[in-house]
């Protein structure tokens, strides 16, 4: 059997293309998490992680951080089971921890309308936080409807629908190791 990252998956008798290797990923996170460190020494941040999507994103960063830090989850939906943003945020999960006059990093997978960023944003502002900042895997910048500010990135991608790596298609393929471009 070949090692998952080496093969194109066929599924939905669509195929797909790989578009950011396991590598590529792994050395990105080192980056970021030696980022998020040095920015936030000192600081105890509260990292709050934006699922389904962000959890294994998440997950990884969190292990090349290298500070004490808290983390909780929010959910939130604007895609359902459709391949473009419906355009409308819904909340599903709301956090748990209290964040008033914390530094506060959401964790989110894909950014592209910039939708649910302001939302969040109006949210989280509300709390009252130290800081607020975002960090997202991926970003879809030419996809912006809203204008929004992205602190930390891990890849810039073009307009394509990818999966993988916390990103899913009707709530699967969500752990193949790499991000691939549904063709």
């Amino acid at each position: 059997m070949k090692h998952r990252s080496e093969f194109e998956k066929v599924v939905y008798d669509g195929k797909f293309r790989i578009l950011i290797s396991e590598e590529k990923i792994e050395k990105r996170l080192r980056e970021l998490g030696k980022q998020i460190t040095e920015d936030y020494r000192d600081k105890n941040p509260i990292m709050i992680g934006v699922l389904n999507g962000g959890f294994i994103f998440m997950a990884d960063i969190v292990r090349h951080v290298e500070i004490d830090l808290e983390v909780d989850f929010i959910k939130i939906s604007s895609y359902g089971n459709a391949t473009t943003s419906s355009g409308e945020v819904k909340m599903l999960k709301d956090i748990n921890a209290e964040v008033s006059g914390r530094h506060i990093l959401v964790v989110e997978d894909i950014v592209d309308t910039g939708l649910s960023i302001r939302f969040l944003e109006k949210k989280f502002l509300e709390l009252e936080p130290a800081s607020l900042k975002f960090v997202s895997f991926l970003l879809k910048k030419d996809n912006a409807r809203v204008e929004y500010n992205i602190d930390y990135v891990g890849f810039e991608i073009p307009n394509e629908f990818v999966v993988g790596y916390g990103l899913d298609h009707k709530q699967i393929l969500r752990n193949l190791p790499a991000i691939y471009v549904m063709d």
